[in-house]
């Protein structure tokens, strides 16, 4: 008698080897960052047409963006500093996508966000220590985000409105009352060409990392992703949500709360991006005003895309746009491009990725399911 035979526990499955299961494992794994970075290949491919289209070259192009992004270490704590805001933004997507849910309007609760730091701030500063009034600003920061996209949460169950267009149209309005308190009762009257609120003294503003050029708000970021991944997939909590975002009629039955897993994580979802608003503020404009609205919250739709709605995987993906971000200066200045190039590039990434979707699953190689179809 064979050892296998005595021993249960090492048992070999005729015609499946030990290393099956680890293969199988490294195929699933493998899949989204295989069929993602085959996503940015082709979109930089038909954006290189794009630009010799307009007689530019293409290599100088990414040439320019790695050196805008990355060449030096100036260029990687601007990247660095301009992923801080990306990072909370692309969790207001992800979040919610683990509920089967798309938002799209993190930009409303970033520019609400902002508008809420800068107005809890007025009343404190020169009264409380700086870091008390940090935490105000965050904390109220993080409460309009939440509520406003919580918002869409709610009427997404409760009434049956799409989430996806009512976050979209949420953050039109909620720019526009930006531009209205901004404009109005918080307006600093020294602010003459660009309406702002009062700005902060520099001691009530976020400091830098140490030995960095670099806000803390990057630091803030990571915590954030990590946070959120501990969330999804550790938490019980997280597990529903999973289960309701999977099948929302098996989750019902089961006795999970649905209703309060969809208002609950949507409110925390808009709390980040709202954070990032009171970022910006604190970190980088010192007051509310028009800049907020910068388009943070519609790049975190690609990031959280790229990265498969993965909080730790927005860590390199928010990076990299960062950088690419980072470089629209530059190309602007060398090539004579207008600094809307890198939107395009952007845009065309988004397509492609939202294509790409469609081979999830398709390809044996990186589906275990396949392989023993064929054994």
């Amino acid at each position: 008698m064979t050892v296998e035979a005595n021993n249960p526990a090492i048992s070999i499955v005729p015609g499946r080897s030990l290393l099956g299961p680890v293969l199988e494992w490294l195929a699933r794994r493998a899949e989204p960052v295989a069929i993602s970075f085959g996503a940015i290949l082709i979109g930089l491919a038909l954006f290189s047409v794009f630009i010799m289209a307009v007689g530019k070259s293409p290599a100088v192009l990414f040439q320019l963006m790695y050196t805008g992004g990355f060449g030096s270490w100036f260029s990687v704590q601007n990247s660095l500093s301009r992923s801080a805001p990306l990072l909370l933004t692309a969790l207001c997507v992800a979040l919610p996508a683990r509920l089967g849910l798309v938002i799209i309007g993190g930009e409303g609760a970033v520019v609400l966000g902002g508008v809420a730091a800068a107005a809890i701030a007025l009343p404190f500063v020169g009264v409380l220590p700086a870091f008390f009034v940090l935490l105000l600003m965050a904390a109220a920061a993080m409460i309009a985000g939440g509520i406003w996209i919580g918002l869409a949460g709610f009427l997404r169950h409760y009434r049956g409105v799409n989430e996806t267009i009512s976050s979209l149209l949420l953050a039109y309005i909620a720019i526009a009352l930006m531009n209205q308190f901004v404009e109005g009762p918080l307006r600093d009257p020294a602010s003459l060409n660009k309406p702002s609120t009062t700005p902060l003294p520099p001691e009530y503003m976020l400091g830098k990392l140490p030995s960095m050029d670099v806000h803390w708000g990057l630091a803030i970021g990571i915590v954030a992703c990590i946070i959120s991944w501990i969330l999804i997939e550790v938490t019980s909590y997280g597990f529903a949500a999973r289960i309701a975002g999977g099948n929302v009629r098996a989750a019902q039955i089961q006795g999970l709360p649905v209703g309060r897993l969809i208002v609950g994580f949507t409110a925390i979802a808009g709390s980040f991006a709202g954070l990032a608003g009171m970022i910006e503020v604190a970190a980088v404009q010192g007051s509310a005003n028009a800049s907020l609205a910068a388009g943070y919250g519609y790049t975190g739709i690609l990031v959280a895309f790229l990265a498969r709605h993965n909080p730790l995987a927005i860590i390199p993906v928010a990076i990299l746009l960062g950088g690419i971000d980072a470089s629209g200066g530059l190309i602007q200045r060398r090539m004579g491009l207008p600094d809307a190039t890198v939107l395009v590039l952007q845009g065309t990434l988004f397509v492609v990725i939202l294509f790409c979707e469609t081979f999830y699953g398709r390809f044996k190689i990186f589906n275990p399911d396949l392989w023993k179809r064929s054994a």
